[in-house]
């Protein structure tokens, strides 16, 4: 079974719609089909660029899709029991248990509170899903309401994952403006995401760069 077809299955494009709508509940940014689309893309991106096979390419773009599922559940551990819902959803559409548990252990540790690149499939989930900071995934459209994550996501007017030509670094760049957010804003929330980059970077065999603003910072 391909990315695609699971993209047009039902009971997934339900779940994902009404994680989204619990976490919008509760004012946090957008973790839709823009978000899941964007990070499987990028997964997958990452995985055929340093020269994995088709099927690998393939099943870090279902992992991808379906990430952010538990959040159904609850924020809280949402990786965990949204790996839970993968394997039965997974299980139930026949896919080849070793496959099911490759996705599994992806999404189960792509999360910084618990997460370890502990596959190579997780590693490029972590850093296409850390790496997913745009103004447009903020809900709120009075700046007066913004809490410190609105502001940090605001801020980012531009974000590019880019592995050099030598395959032997890869670099998120983002454009902040610092009348929304400063840089120390984004450090005090997403260094623990920066350094679970870094470790999902080394599991890649590759270096992890931070540049704002033509700096860098990591």
């Amino acid at each position: 079974m391909t990315y695609n077809e699971i993209k047009q299955d039902k009971s997934i494009h339900d779940y994902i719609e009404l994680a989204d709508a619990s976490l919008g509940a509760r004012g946090f940014t957008e973790h839709s089909f823009a978000h899941v689309t964007a990070v499987a893309e990028k997964a997958g991106g990452i995985l055929e660029t340093l020269g994995y096979g088709a099927r690998e390419i393939e099943l870090v773009k279902i992992a991808g899709y379906l990430h952010d599922i538990g959040n159904l559940v609850n924020r809280v551990d949402h990786s965990q029991s949204g790996a839970v819902m993968a394997f039965r959803i997974l299980d139930n559409l026949g896919f080849d248990s070793k496959e099911i548990a490759g996705i599994v252990t992806a999404i189960g540790n792509h999360d910084e509170g618990t997460g370890v690149p502990v596959s190579d499939l997780a590693a490029a989930l972590i850093l296409a899903d850390k790496s997913d900071v745009r103004r447009n995934r903020v809900r709120k459209f009075d700046e007066s309401t913004f809490d410190i994550h609105d502001r940090v996501n605001y801020s980012v007017t531009a974000s590019e994952l880019i592995i050099d030509d030598d395959k032997t670094k890869i670099e998120l760049n983002l454009t902040i403006d610092t009348k929304y957010g400063s840089v120390m804003d984004y450090f005090e929330i997403f260094m623990g995401r920066m350094l679970l980059c870094r470790k999902a970077a080394e599991r890649l065999g590759l270096k992890f760069k931070l540049v704002i603003n033509n700096q860098q910072l990591l």
